[in-house]
């Protein structure tokens, strides 16, 4: 039953957005503008009757009176809701459409209005029922097109007879456009009506059949499509069950782009090609295909062509080698020369280098070094420890988790074809059941074979013919041969008290006050201190240990700049090197105070330096034997043995009783026994002593010898005679015997060292006892032989002082039969 409406009185009015409410259409509404709610608050307290007016535009959240449609729907609220969020749900029915006159904004609290009613009645008639009849079957079109329509709207707009009704149930199941439905809202002769929403029922069918023939067409399409794709996937599923997946097309193809930029030689081009059909036919997932995939990622990671461009500024390098060393200029020489050679010739192949030197003399340094000068990559390979013949060469890739030898993977890292490749510790290698990796680097290190070095697990020959090969040892005779016939030995010395001392200030104190924080205001380091340091804290070759007393000294420093400020500055005097490293390690200057029976200094050559090796030895009694001790190598012990029967041999020339070589035992010992000793160059220092101690005549304390003694009496070379006369010159021994082959090695000595000390070159045995001994006129028998040989070395003393020897002189003197 329609409600009874009182057109003459006002309405509050409801904005709404996006929809458009028919007469007879029930629809449920969100409320959550705040005018909104008072407007249903004002509707509920009177007859329940409010005007719902859609707006033009439906973004504004704050609608004026122009932006209202003047035709609405005069609705019954049948049911209120008040949600927790504040919101309002409220349940409205269409009652009649209506024209909005004399729109007010009440109080600012809600919209309000009169209204007009616009319905009109017309009468039914044949024409009408045709109409309707025409609506019903475009209505059950639509319906059939448009599943969003329930079947039931059609069964309920067939059972209304009133033509008003009718059109406005229908409008408001067909979905259109907002302005379309006003449109239709806004007509009020129901004849009208009808006939405009049969043309747009019938306009929404043409756009639903042009959809339905193009979603029909992309349907087959896309039916294609998706077969193509189902199927596919399909064939993966199936592979990938059979253990035959074949997800890796995309990385086949990006491996074959990756392969033809890497510009690789022909031969390894071939090689990764083929390998890359291989992998293209197994499975992803197969443990075959990874070692092929990580095959081929080698072959195209290893530098073929990729260069750096090298810096042939021979100035620059020269200034890049000094700020970083001082001293070494044998080698600094050399760098240049190379860079010199380079830039006149194109051709020239990398050389390879061997530095040999004691530790801490700046080898490894050094490699950094020439790297920075020529602007090259710089690697570094230790070979310290290395046994296996694989490291260099690489294992086969027959073998689980196979990869190539360090030289591949280094030439890997470094990413050019020409870097500085510095081998640290060539000497330190060692063999065993896998093979002798010194014979592996005979290939790497031969300039006329490194141009095709085969790996074993790249098997394709790589050119390392471009690459700076840089070796470094301690040690040369712990080189192969055939590995040193491959090298250029360069020899790094034991750095002289000088060097040491420019070093430590100009070098390692700036270094450290860096590296510690500090300002060069912080710390005065004078060169008598550094002077001070160098002889009473370290003991080596080399500068190490010289580095980490003076960033001792540094930490001690930061502390106390710390505690008491950053201007703080400490001067380093003697005492203060005591409070910081504590009583001195090593007694400078240590020799024997005067001349006895039996001692002897010999000079020694370690890995770490010259030193001074004091030799005793003692009579007991017994058979004539003679006994060593000191943990003397096995040289070394035959070199005692050559000693003791050449003194005995020849003890009727000296003034040695039979009762001492036969009623006596003889027992050298070299003090400190705890350290390994061995080599040759100490046998004339063990006859001296021997000789000493059978014949009771004191050795002279200021007297250092080095030297081989053969069972004739002769005096072999040695080598390292630098580093030993370097420790006899710390020991504040003057006079140094030396073999006469070794005289030309002097020129190596540094020029302060040579004019502070009186050199003895000496070939015959009886030479050293005559030096060395307190008084050589009563050790041998013969006087003339003692005249002989004071005159002998008298004229080698003059010879060494610039005035001509007199050869004939020599061969006509009476020899001395031993």
């Amino acid at each position: 039953m329609k409600k009874t409406i009182n057109f003459n009185k006002r309405f509050p009015l409801l904005p709404l957005r996006d929809v458009v409410v028919f007469p007879h259409m029930v629809i449920p509404l969100f409320v959550g503008r705040e005018k909104s709610i008072h407007a249903l608050d004002a509707a509920m307290k009177d007859d329940r009757l409010i005007i719902l007016a859609t707006q033009t535009d439906a973004q504004l959240s704050v609608p004026r009176k122009e932006d209202i449609y003047e035709v609405g729907t005069l609705s019954e609220i049948l049911q209120l809701l008040k949600l927790p969020d504040g919101t309002i749900k409220v349940l409205v029915e269409g009652v009649s459409r209506a024209y909005i006159r004399d729109l007010t904004d009440s109080d600012g609290n809600y919209f309000e209005a009169g209204v007009t009613d616009i319905e009109r009645a017309v009468e039914s008639d044949t024409e009408m029922s045709a109409i309707k009849r025409s609506l019903l079957e475009t209505f059950e079109k639509y319906i059939k097109l448009n599943k969003k329509v329930p079947p039931e709207a059609l069964t309920t707009v067939k059972s209304i007879d009133d033509s008003s009704h009718l059109a406005d149930v229908v409008a408001s199941h067909v979905a259109m456009r907002i302005e379309l439905k006003q449109n239709l809202l806004e007509v009020g002769n129901p004849r009208d009506r009808l006939e405009k929403l049969i043309g747009l029922i019938n306009g929404e069918i043409e756009v639903m059949y042009i959809e339905k023939k193009i979603q029909g067409k992309v349907r087959k399409q896309m039916e294609k499509t998706q077969k193509e794709y189902y199927l596919n996937e399909q064939m993966k599923v199936i592979k990938k069950e059979l253990g035959q997946g074949d997800e890796g097309a995309d990385e086949i193809e990006e491996l074959k782009k990756s392969i033809e930029e890497a510009k690789m030689s022909e031969e390894a081009r071939g090689k990764a090609l083929k390998e890359l059909k291989r992998l293209e036919k197994m499975p992803p997932l197969s443990a075959e295909s990874a070692v092929v995939r990580t095959y081929i990622e080698w072959l195209r990671d290893v530098p073929w062509h990729k260069k750096t461009k090298d810096n042939r500024d021979i100035d620059h390098a020269m200034d890049v080698l000094n700020e970083d060393h001082y001293g070494l200029e044998e080698v600094k020489e050399r760098i240049v020369e190379f860079i010199a050679v380079r830039h006149l010739s194109k051709k020239l192949r990398g050389p390879i280098l061997c530095f040999v030197g004691p530790p801490g003399v700046g080898k490894t340094s050094l490699g950094r070094s020439v790297a920075r000068a020529l602007s090259k990559k710089f690697v570094r390979m230790s070979l310290g420890g290395v046994r296996d013949e694989a490291e260099i060469r690489g294992h086969r890739r027959t073998y689980v988790g196979a990869l190539p030898g360090r030289i591949i993977q280094m030439m890997k890292k470094a990413g050019s074809v020409n870097p500085v490749f510095l081998l640290d510790e060539v000497d330190k290698m060692s063999m065993d059941f896998r093979g002798d990796p010194s014979s592996a680097l005979l290939e790497v290190l031969d300039p006329e074979q490194n141009n095709a070095f085969v790996d074993h697990y790249m098997e394709v020959p790589y050119d390392l013919s471009e690459v700076l090969f840089i070796t470094t040892a301690n040690v040369q005779h712990r080189i192969p041969l055939p590995l040193q016939d491959r090298m250029e030995i360069i020899e790094l010395s034991s750095y002289t008290e000088p060097e040491k001392l420019n070093i430590g200030i100009k070098f390692l104190v700036p270094k450290q006050v860096e590296e510690n924080g500090l300002a060069p205001e912080n710390i005065e380091y004078s060169d008598e201190m550094m002077l001070y340091t160098i002889r009473h804290y370290t003991r080596e070759a080399g500068v190490r240990s010289l580095e980490r007393v003076i960033a001792k000294v540094c930490r001690k420093v930061a502390r106390e700049v710390v505690k008491n400020g950053k201007d703080y500055r400490r001067v380093i005097t003697e005492d203060i090197l005591h409070s910081y490293l504590g009583p001195t390690k090593y007694k400078y200057g240590v020799k024997e105070q005067k001349n006895e029976v039996g001692l002897a200094n010999g000079l020694a050559w370690t890995e770490v330096g010259g030193d001074i090796l004091q030799m005793e030895a003692s009579l007991i009694k017994g058979k004539g034997s003679l006994i060593l001790t000191g943990k003397l190598g096995e040289v070394m012990q035959e070199s005692a043995q050559a000693a003791f029967t050449y003194i005995k041999a020849n003890q009727n020339f000296f003034n040695i009783k039979d009762e001492s070589t036969k009623k006596f035992d003889l027992h050298l010992h070299v003090p400190e026994g705890a350290i390994p000793k061995d080599g040759p160059s100490a046998g004339i220092t063990m006859a001296v002593v021997i000789a000493s101690l059978l014949s009771n005549i004191p050795v002279r304390c200021d007297v250092a010898m080095t030297g081989e003694i053969t069972l004739r009496g002769k005096v072999l070379p040695i080598g390292g005679l630098k580093e030993k006369v370097l420790a006899a010159h710390r020991a504040q021994i003057r006079h140094v015997i030396l073999p006469k082959d070794n005289e030309k090695d002097l020129e190596k000595i540094p020029e302060y060292v040579r004019s502070q000390m009186s050199f003895h070159p000496v070939s015959k045995m009886e030479e050293v006892l005559f030096i060395s001994l307190e008084s050589p006129e009563r050790f041998f028998k013969d006087t003339e032989t003692a005249k002989m040989l004071s005159d002998r070395l008298k004229v080698s003393q003059e010879a060494k002082n610039g005035e001509p020897a007199d050869s004939e002189k020599w061969d006509k003197e009476k020899p001395v039969h031993m």
